[in-house]
């Protein structure tokens, strides 16, 4: 991607196109969000660790990582390394903020409030800069990594649970092969009975044109 503003700084280094991001040797697809949706009767053991502080940094005028995944009592830590004026403009339907974050400077963005979905954040300063942020009240949840891999652990056997899975441009609704069968996730939603051990989904392909890039 271009830098378009701020070129001395931003145009420095490359900027990656991450709203999509296939891996050319096994095609997994990287920031891939899945999270246990919870409902009525839905029981979820209790998170032992405490409130955590997660970094999003606005580093080289992109926003790094580009997905954060938190729950309700954590505190998003948007800093600004770069030289340049950034803004954070959380596009939530609770969390709906625009601080600006000059050189040098931090804020703590409290997460009082659960996000029905991952909610998009932005830099309207550079147009380029986005980032995706997941809100929930629980740690159940995970973001597909380089090789398109996921993974959540501590889930309740015995339970019946939901999952919502989301990704920037790309759905789950329509068609999906999963170990080579044809399914599809209504609503980006599919439900799993926990067994003891590894429960694993198989490998799920989804058509290119799924996908908006």
């Amino acid at each position: 991607m271009k830098a378009t503003r701020d070129q001395a700084l931003c145009g420095l280094k490359e900027i990656p196109e991450e709203s999509l991001i296939v891996n050319p040797d096994n095609n997994g697809i990287k920031d891939v969000v899945v999270w246990v949706k919870e409902g009525r009767g839905t029981k979820l053991p209790k998170d032992k660790g405490g409130p955590k502080t997660i970094v999003l940094a606005n580093d080289a005028c992109r926003f790094q990582p580009h997905v954060v995944l938190a729950m309700t009592g954590d505190t998003i830590k948007v800093t600004n390394p770069d030289k340049v004026t950034h803004n954070a403009k959380f596009n939530g339907f609770k969390l709906n903020i625009n601080p600006s974050i000059p050189p040098g400077a931090e804020i703590d963005v409290k997460v009082e409030d659960e996000e029905p979905s991952v909610i998009g954040v932005e830099c309207n300063i550079h147009p380029w800069m986005q980032a995706r942020v997941l809100l929930v009240g629980h740690r159940f949840s995970a973001a597909s990594d380089a090789d398109g891999v996921l993974e959540i652990t501590g889930l309740p056997v015995g339970e019946e649970l939901e999952f919502q899975a989301n990704h920037q441009t790309g759905t789950f609704a329509n068609e999906i092969m999963i170990d080579g069968k044809k399914s599809s996730w209504k609503r980006n939603r599919f439900k799993v009975e926990i067994k003891a051990g590894v429960n694993d989904l198989g490998t799920i392909e989804v058509p290119a044109g799924e996908f908006s890039k």
